[in-house]
């Protein structure tokens, strides 16, 4: 197999491609996309989004100390480009895309009603890093929309959702399953 040699940069990809909201009153409400976030810590559940300094968002989420990530999908894909190329300083985002701001429960910040899940955060840390300064969160709250629980089994169906993700400067439906955590080592059902 053969490889080429790349100057460093991030190719870790897929990524999800979030929408996060922020803004502690109705004149500040903004959205900002984006593609670098993730999961911290499990206990305390923890996550973190990275952000430019000169972003609209940037000021308001390090004022108010909070932010929602909402996930994103399918029906969610213009807006969350959309959202990711204009800026919040011209816009009003929520309203240009006929999106619902719903004031979060434990933040200063709307989550967005058309969002399947939507991930309270407040800030504990903020690192600057370079071009990127990160917000170092505890999760404080979860919101997830109804219609995706499985009232059998109890499970959150997040793929009926049709959730999508963003790969170096594409984004894309999520794909058919291919395995399940510990497939690998499963042991085999005797018949």
């Amino acid at each position: 197999m053969s490889k080429i040699l790349w100057k460093p940069g991030t190719m870790i990809y897929p990524l999800p491609a979030v929408m996060v909201s922020c803004g502690a009153v109705p004149e500040e409400f903004n959205i900002i996309t984006v593609s670098w976030t993730g999961t911290i810590c499990t206990d305390p559940a923890m996550c973190y989004i990275s952000v430019r300094p000169e972003r609209h968002s940037y000021g308001i989420i390090r004022r108010n100390g909070g932010y929602v990530i909402n996930l994103t999908t399918a029906k969610l894909a213009f807006a969350t480009d959309w959202c990711g190329v204009k800026s919040g300083k011209e816009f009003d985002k929520f309203s240009k895309m006929g999106l619902t701001p719903i004031m979060a429960t434990k933040v200063k910040a709307p989550l967005i009603a058309e969002s399947p899940v939507s991930i309270e955060c407040q800030v504990t840390e903020i690192k600057e890093l370079g071009s990127h300064h990160m917000f170092i969160s505890e999760v404080v709250a979860v919101q997830a929309e109804e219609k995706y629980f499985d009232q059998n089994t109890g499970q959150f169906r997040l793929i009926d959702a049709g959730p999508i993700s963003y790969l170096h400067g594409k984004y894309y439906e999520t794909g058919g399953l291919i395995g399940k955590f510990g497939f690998s080592v499963q042991k085999k059902k005797k018949n």
